[in-house]
């Protein structure tokens, strides 16, 4: 805790007023990582940096992203509850440490594809925004996902069976038990630390979705490229509860209505970004939106995939609902509740 009181408190010498209308409220969003690539560039910042335009709301926001700010990732619900920042980005996967509700939508084998990603998030959405609310005093106002999770290696592998024995980068205790149920052996890096990691041999594989992998150069220290999905790396954006409910309602109706758009076009992007950086990591055309390299594509076999889909009933869903409820007593319930019938989980 007190590592994060000095990182909020550098973060709050940081935020500066900008140049928007003196008559608007003014609000401060804590944003995604730079390092993750293209949807913060591209997609988030925009959105933020001309809030008044996007929403049709007398709102401007100061936008910094976490990175540049000093602030960890893993300390999202930490800032959203600190309230010194309105509107703060959630990686899910990440925050879930200290909320292990917020990973239900994406535990591995779950939401593997886009398709059934939006139909959990959909399913997920009302719960998971009651208990955000509830604990940590913030609004639900969007989930998008950066994508399918795949994996990077530095040596050659032929399929999920060849990480065992490997030192594997995981984001999550989900995707560390099924690292260690194939016989890998998980370390958990930062984001911005694995391709040094991968660099140094800290980690000889390391999972993350290929665009991001791309634009942090992961593709320049690995040399094999499986384009397999563990987890589809959900991301949402909360706003503080009392700066939302301070809104009149018309104004939450439009900031709905701005977010929801928003979502919908980042999912959009986000499945495009992920198909074109497939092929540019391993030098196919057309290659658009990131660098173009030469890695070794592993094709992935039937074995693979029975082997994610395996890990939901028999990995990944005990061992989250174990940790789960022990810090929320309806969590496994509420899962089977809202996510069930969207798997077929009883």
């Amino acid at each position: 805790m007190k590592t994060l009181k000095i990182a909020l408190a550098a973060a709050a010498l940081a935020v500066v007023a900008g140049t928007a209308s003196a008559d608007n409220l003014k609000l401060r969003a804590a944003g995604n990582l730079v390092a993750t690539g293209l949807i913060q560039q591209t997609k988030e910042q925009p959105f933020f940096e001309n809030f008044a335009k996007n929403t049709g709301l007398p709102i401007d926001v100061d936008y910094k992203p976490m990175d540049v700010l000093g602030v960890k990732d893993a300390d999202g619900l930490r800032v959203l509850k600190s309230g010194l920042f309105d509107i703060v980005t959630l990686r899910l996967a990440q925050v879930s440490r200290d909320e292990p509700f917020f990973l239900g939508p994406d535990i591995v084998g779950l939401s593997t594809d886009y398709e059934t990603g939006k139909k959990v998030v959909d399913a997920y959405r009302e719960a998971f925004d009651k208990r955000l609310q509830e604990r940590y005093n913030g609004k639900l106002l969007g989930i998008y996902a950066f994508g399918p999770q795949v994996v990077f290696c530095k040596v050659p592998i032929t399929g999920l069976a060849d990480l065992k024995g490997k030192k594997v980068r995981v984001y999550d205790a989900s995707l560390a038990k099924f690292i260690e149920k194939i016989g890998g052996i998980p370390v958990t890096i930062a984001f911005g630390e694995t391709q040094q990691a991968l660099e140094r041999g800290v980690t000889d594989c390391a999972i993350t979705g290929p665009s991001s992998a791309n634009s942090a150069g992961w593709p320049e220290v690995t040399t094999h490229f499986m384009p397999i999905g563990f987890q589809i790396a959900l991301n949402a954006y909360a706003m503080n509860l009392d700066k939302w409910k301070a809104l009149p309602a018309d104004q939450k109706a439009k900031l709905t209505a701005a977010f929801q758009k928003f979502e919908g076009e980042v999912w959009t992007y986000s499945k495009e970004l992920f198909d074109d950086a497939v092929r540019c990591n391993v030098g196919k055309d057309p290659c658009k939106t990131v660098k173009k390299y030469k890695m070794t594509e592993v094709a992935v076999k039937p074995a693979d995939l029975k082997m994610i889909h395996d890990a939901l009933n028999t990995v990944s869903l005990p061992t989250w609902s174990e940790v789960c409820d022990k810090s929320y007593d309806k969590c496994s319930a509420t899962w089977k509740q809202v996510v069930g019938p969207v798997v077929g989980i009883k």
